[in-house]
């Protein structure tokens, strides 16, 4: 198994702010939201200054569902906060209408699997329909540990986790990348960013269901621009 793809409780940017990012965030520390806003500032704020920020909303699964073909997505490029507000109200206005809600063509799960089992089976590898069909067996061809992470991801982010923070290190096509994951009161996401040394784009992970709490923490940190208490 490829194990090297990818790695969960891995150190990452924020072990340089923290002695213990896993109980930094915790409800019972005294100064839990100062390090949420340093964590958000030190994931958040370049990228969306830089222009290299998107958001990508997740939706599809539902009622313990987990099929890798359900799960859909947008991406929105972030430049500022006015943009997360015209993607939530664009949310809004949908389930209002009950209407689709807004979806990209490309698939997150569905045919990044399909691409993987067709390489490890032209290489001589045969894949069985358990192997296809479970999750928890991907990692037995190339790619399928990433995909295997990235899918425990989504599932975290639509159904719940009680970790309130995990840290994880994951090789992506387009390059390696950190996952940091947050299920708080305030909110529930992912920023994936580019480990050290590595160039790319960052991404605001999260449920269509977030989208307002989340905005609601971003203006309540001062990621529209302006960190009064750290600039000091």
């Amino acid at each position: 198994m490829p194990f090297s793809e990818a790695k969960e409780h891995a150190p990452g940017r924020l072990h340089h702010l923290f002695a213990d990012p896993y109980t930094a965030f915790d409800n019972l520390v005294a100064e839990r939201l100062l390090h949420l806003r340093v964590a958000l500032q030190a994931l958040l704020e370049a990228p969306m200054r830089e222009g290299r920020l998107l958001l990508r909303v997740i939706h599809g699964w539902e009622n313990g569902g987990f099929a890798p073909e359900d799960l859909q997505h947008s991406d929105h490029r972030l430049e500022d906060l006015a943009s997360l507000h015209r993607v939530t109200g664009r949310y809004h206005q949908a389930a209002e209408a009950l209407a689709p809600l807004p979806r990209d063509a490309a698939s997150l799960l569905a045919e990044p699997l399909a691409t993987a089992i067709a390489t490890a089976e032209a290489r001589g590898q045969e894949i069985d329909r358990t192997t296809r069909e479970s999750p928890a067996r991907w990692p037995a061809f190339p790619r399928g540990l990433s995909l295997y992470t990235f899918f425990k991801v989504y599932h975290r982010l639509t159904y719940g986790e009680d970790d309130a923070y995990r840290s994880i290190r994951c090789e992506t096509p387009e390059g390696l990348r950190e996952v940091h994951e947050f299920h708080l009161e305030e909110g529930e996401f992912a920023v994936v960013i580019p480990t050290d040394g590595e160039q790319g784009e960052s991404v605001l992970l999260l449920h269509e269901s977030q989208l307002a709490p989340v905005q609601q923490l971003l203006e309540e940190s001062g990621l529209a621009g302006e960190w009064p208490e750290l600039a000091r």
